[in-house]
């Protein structure tokens, strides 16, 4: 049983992240549209205040859920940091865990054991708190695919430009990163998870333009999401990783085609001079999920 078995993947399109310690980045959160927020307790938090910060989460989270939005915890690397916030946050308003410079998949299957024992010290369901690891070295770029295939709490694999870029001596423009994101993506698919990322630079969110041409790169690799880190990026993502119209139509058409030719005992036919054929179809298939789950939970598309 490959891990994404275990559960139904999640459906994000624009995953925003904040700041767990600057109240007004915070309390803004849950007016800016994006599936899930990103309560960061690395990065962006300063050595000294990681102790306090991770603090601040249950608070944080209720206020960044009022939107709707799911809401997703990135922890600290160092393990006796990743121990401490895994233990404050770990609740059931909090959907899942980043997991930054994951190096194996013994080291998921560690944080998976702690995890798993607080769920059931706290009454809530086992295997509730979703993981997604992150590659940000060399050495665990070559383990991409059993890290992603590590656990079931696994929903996907994603790879950290900077400290990926840094850890191989290289600059983290968007040409250097297209083959190590694009095996990333493999990796995550073929253990049955999501693909989030974009194939580009995200710097200057300004240039609506060219950040539009990016997704679209994206979407035709096939990252189906991605993490931001302004606002003004996430009605972009929204509009960007959505199916559209055309879109859905087109695979309606490809399924009902696909339908009629099984009742016809066969295994191909044509739409439109194009020959349409199995993959094609399970294409379609997936494409009219994801657009029935948005419909789902009364969101709109874009």
């Amino acid at each position: 049983m490959r891990p994404s078995e275990a559960r139904e993947m999640p459906i994000w399109r624009s995953m925003l992240f904040v700041p767990v310690n600057v109240p007004k980045y915070v309390e803004k959160a849950h007016t800016r549209g994006a599936d899930a927020v990103v309560l960061d307790l690395e990065d962006s938090i300063a050595p000294d205040d990681k102790e306090e910060a991770r603090t601040m989460v249950a608070a944080a989270a209720s206020l960044c859920a009022k939107g709707g939005a799911d809401i997703l915890v990135r922890i600290n690397r160092p393990i006796e940091l990743a121990v401490r916030d895994i233990e404050t946050v770990v609740s059931p308003i909090v959907k899942g865990l980043k997991l930054p410079k994951i190096e194996s998949a013994s080291h998921v299957r560690l944080l998976a054991e702690l995890v798993e024992a607080i769920e059931r010290r706290r009454g809530m369901p086992l295997g509730q708190t979703m993981f997604l690891p992150a590659i940000e070295t060399a050495a665990a770029f070559f383990r991409a695919e059993e890290i992603a295939a590590a656990h079931p709490r696994n929903v996907s694999l994603t790879l950290g430009a900077e400290d990926f870029t840094a850890s191989i001596g290289a600059a983290p423009d968007p040409e250097v990163m297209v083959y190590p994101k694009q095996h990333a993506l493999i990796a995550a698919r073929a253990a049955g998870l999501r693909a989030f990322g974009v194939v580009g630079s995200a710097a200057n969110y300004r240039d609506r333009d060219a950040f539009r041409e990016m997704i679209r790169k994206s979407r035709r690799f096939g990252f189906q999401g991605s993490t931001c880190i302004h606002p003004a990026i996430v009605p972009l993502l929204n509009e960007g990783f959505s199916p559209t119209p055309e879109e859905i139509s087109d695979a309606e058409r490809v399924v009902s085609g696909y339908h009629r030719a099984v009742a016809e005992k066969r295994g191909s036919f044509s739409i439109d001079g194009k020959m349409i054929d199995i993959p094609i179809v399970e294409r379609a298939q997936e494409l009219l999920g994801i657009a029935r789950r948005f419909a789902g939970r009364g969101r709109n598309h874009a």
